[in-house]
């Protein structure tokens, strides 16, 4: 694989792919042998801004607002984040030299996973028989003591 193709740690890394991807890909001519948008021959920048101005053509006729060919890389980052895959995995598939570059980009969607755990724990508790019992016992105590007086002699 050529220096500009690599990661950015310059380390390849590979991903699976869903499996209905494979067929959609096996189905798209390829250009090359080892290419399906590039022929390898030219400046693979020219190829890249061709490419991206592709994507905005189609990201404006399908109405989607700030489309840019960096969403996928965003959009992955940040599902595989909400699904539960640790930072420092998520910064390893796209290629950052340090966690602390997807922490500085990503950080806010680990931040929000939090928020939205704790969320679910508070419900889950709403219905946890224990807790409900607790709470029953503490608000009866609570309405005794506001009708009686207790001495503690």
């Amino acid at each position: 694989m050529p220096p500009e193709l690599g990661q950015k740690t310059g380390v390849p890394v590979n991903a699976i792919l869903p499996e209905f991807v494979l067929p959609a890909l096996k189905a798209t001519p390829k250009i090359t042998e080892q290419f399906f948008f590039w022929s390898g021959e030219g400046k693979l920048e020219s190829t890249v801004r061709s490419w991206q101005t592709r994507l905005r053509r189609l990201f404006k006729l399908a109405n989607v607002r700030d489309g840019h060919a960096h969403r996928f890389r965003d959009t992955f980052a940040v599902e595989l984040l909400l699904a539960g895959v640790p930072i420092e995995r998520v910064s390893i598939l796209l290629g950052h030299q340090s966690v602390r570059i997807t922490e500085k980009h990503y950080a806010p969607w680990v931040r929000s996973r939090q928020e939205q755990l704790e969320a679910d724990l508070a419900s889950a508790w709403t219905r946890d028989p224990l807790v409900l019992l607790q709470s029953e016992v503490h608000q009866r105590y609570t309405e005794d003591c506001k009708h009686k007086f207790f001495s503690f002699k």
